[in-house]
């Protein structure tokens, strides 16, 4: 599309198809207009129209109108085939920069089949579903996630050239969808603020790379236990389930500081970002501060998505 008129064409987009987690296809959603192969099929047709008006010959005006005719009927089935459509967002898991972000959408038919449907964003390969009729079919669709924060992929185009191929029904639909990308984890030193270093220096340990805590040894499982400790060789010998304990170096929480690191922004919080997973994992309660927020210490899964959702928004716009 000319570049100048792009704006007005999302403008008008916007008004004639609002963004809705839902939509379905109908009159003023769809569009119909020739394929290549439809606008070869139409030259044709006038080359032998133009033969036919020339030689007077009745049998190539039968062919002619009845081919002509043959089209006409491929707009409606075309269009047929889209119309009454149900487009449906799904659920799309945060991921990481440089990880393919999955969206998910779900198809669904009210009433009749609908025949090699094809969806997708200008950036990636169409892909095409049959949808049965009174039935539902997903469809997942994946983007590259190259910056953190909110990966929204814009509008999704849905088409189809069902029967003939000739002509091309689509739509551009915003299902109004978005991905939380987290910062690429980085491996370093444990970036503690100054407080926290200070207090583990006068008890005599200063944690460096992955000493953040002391491996103890086995103990049997209990409800609650991370499922990543498991101590899978040990189920495999008989000795039942067991999980790796971990003990804390310091005497108290850890406080991951943006503050105490050098370097760009972006590697900070990748460096801060593998500490949160790491500490998560081994269920180690620790604070995190960025300049303007402060996340108190905690554990578990519920802090350690907020730990990453403030990573990954960290200077981005609301």
């Amino acid at each position: 599309m000319i570049a100048p008129l792009k704006p007005r064409w999302n403008r008008w987009l916007a008004r004639r198809i609002p963004p809705a987690a839902s939509v379905r296809l109908n009159r003023r959603r769809i569009f119909i207009i020739p394929s290549r192969v439809g606008a070869t099929f139409l030259l044709a047709l006038l080359l032998m129209l133009l033969a036919a008006i020339n030689y007077q010959n009745s049998l190539a005006y039968g062919l002619t109108f009845l081919l002509a005719s043959v089209f006409v009927v491929a707009i409606l089935h075309t269009y047929r085939n889209l119309a009454g459509l149900i487009l449906k967002a799904g659920s799309a898991p945060a991921v990481f920069v440089g990880e393919s972000a999955s969206f998910r959408v779900r198809l669904e038919s009210s009433q009749r089949p609908h025949h090699a449907v094809s969806l997708g964003w200008p950036a990636v390969e169409l892909q095409t579903q049959d949808v049965p009729g009174q039935g539902v079919c997903e469809c997942q669709l994946n983007l590259p996630a190259l910056q953190r924060g909110w990966l929204r992929p814009g509008r999704l185009r849905v088409e189809s050239r069902f029967p003939l191929g000739v002509l091309v029904a689509w739509s551009w639909l915003d299902l109004d969808q978005q991905v939380l990308v987290y910062p690429r984890p980085l491996i370093g030193e444990l970036p503690l603020s100054a407080g926290a270093s200070d207090n583990q220096d006068e008890e005599g340990s200063r944690p460096h790379g992955q000493g953040a805590d002391d491996y103890q040894g086995l103990k049997n499982y209990q409800p609650g236990d991370s499922k990543r400790r498991l101590h899978w060789k040990a189920y495999s010998r008989g000795q039942g389930l067991l999980v790796k304990d971990f003990a804390s170096i310091t005497g108290r929480d850890l406080h991951l500081d943006f503050e105490v690191l050098t370097g760009d922004v972006e590697a900070r919080l990748s460096l801060l970002c593998y500490w949160v997973l790491q500490l998560s994992e081994r269920q180690q309660p620790f604070a995190l501060s960025l300049p303007g927020q402060i996340l108190t210490a905690d554990t578990g899964e519920l802090h350690r998505d907020a730990c990453l959702r403030a990573l990954a928004l960290f200077g981005r716009a609301a």
